[in-house]
Formats: C-alpha cells, sequence, structure tokens
C-alpha cells in the first residue's frame, strides 16, 4: 500500500511538471421554445501528449421539460483527439471515441445508450491558454445515446453541432 501511495505520488508529480499539457472547458446549452424547455451542461477535461495528439473526456448533464414530462439525461465520453491541420491559431481536429449513456424519466424506465464514432471539430486560440471551439457532424453507430436514436451512419445535423471553450494549463 505504502509503494503504490508513493508511485501515485510520482506520477503526479511528474504530470504536473508539464500543467501546459492538461486543458480543461467545456459546453453550455439552453433551449426554449413551443411547449419544449432544455438546458445542459458538459464540462471536458484533457490532456495533450503532443502537438497532434490529446486524450480528454466530458461528462455530461441535461434537463428537458415537454409536454409536462420532465427527463434527466447523464452521459460520459472519453475520446482521443487527433489534429491533423494547423495554422497560427487554427486548428483542424477530429476526435474518435466512445459514451455511455443514461436517460431518465419521471414514472418510466430509464434508457441506457452508447455511441461509438468520430467528431471532426475546430479550434481557434483566442490567447496562448484559451481557445474556442466547435464541432459539427458524427460518423458512427448509435444506440440510444441521449435523446438520439438507433443506427449508424453521418449526421450532420444542428444537433450535432457544438460550441464550446478549452483553458490550457
Amino acid at each position: 500500500m505504502k509503494r503504490l501511495v508513493i508511485c501515485l505520488f510520482v506520477a503526479l508529480a511528474a504530470m504536473s511538471v508539464k500543467a501546459q499539457d492538461w486543458y480543461a472547458g467545456g459546453t453550455l446549452s439552453f433551449w426554449g421554445g413551443d411547449n419544449v424547455t432544455s438546458f445542459g451542461i458538459a464540462p471536458e477535461v484533457g490532456y495533450h501528449f503532443n502537438d497532434k495528439w490529446a486524450v480528454g473526456g466530458s461528462l455530461e448533464f441535461s434537463h428537458a421539460k415537454s409536454n409536462g414530462l420532465k427527463s434527466n439525461a447523464f452521459a460520459i465520453a472519453p475520446y482521443a483527439r487527433y489534429t491533423f491541420f494547423e495554422v497560427e491559431q487554427l486548428s483542424l481536429f477530429v476526435d474518435g471515441g466512445f459514451g455511455f449513456s443514461t436517460v431518465g424519466v419521471k414514472h418510466a424506465d430509464n434508457v441506457n445508450g452508447f455511441e461509438v464514432g468520430f467528431r471532426p471539430g475546430l479550434s481557434f486560440a483566442v490567447t496562448d491558454h484559451l481557445s474556442i471551439l466547435t464541432q459539427v457532424g458524427f460518423l458512427g453507430y448509435r444506440d440510444d445515446y441521449l435523446y438520439g436514436s438507433n443506427g449508424g451512419g453521418l449526421s450532420l445535423s444542428s444537433g450535432d453541432l457544438s460550441f464550446g471553450f478549452y483553458y490550457t494549463f
């Protein structure tokens, strides 16, 4: 046990030496319309191994109310990010990963789902530490993931469009 604690301490100390490689950020959403109100938050953390590769993950919570029915959804989605184009502050990347979700509607059973696939994105470095990003589309397979349907393929719908930010330490 003592050796395990020492190994964990050494590993954390080694990671903190290159703290500028860690990033944190996420997305927020709110929607209000005819009989539908929803909001969501999805914090994200990750680590850059080098200029091309990073790994990270997001944890999402969303709440929706539609026609008197309330639902809550949780999802966890780890990914690997590959940056394939970079010019000055602009970067193009693709995230490959998978996600697990559970959606609960009041007075009904929870629905669990998953997805596996790719999401292309664009990042713009506002400063050395702050970047804004957008992701559009999804190429892969989903089975009851969040509020989506089952199946596979390419989706370029507004439901697969997200905007966010991250701060590099």
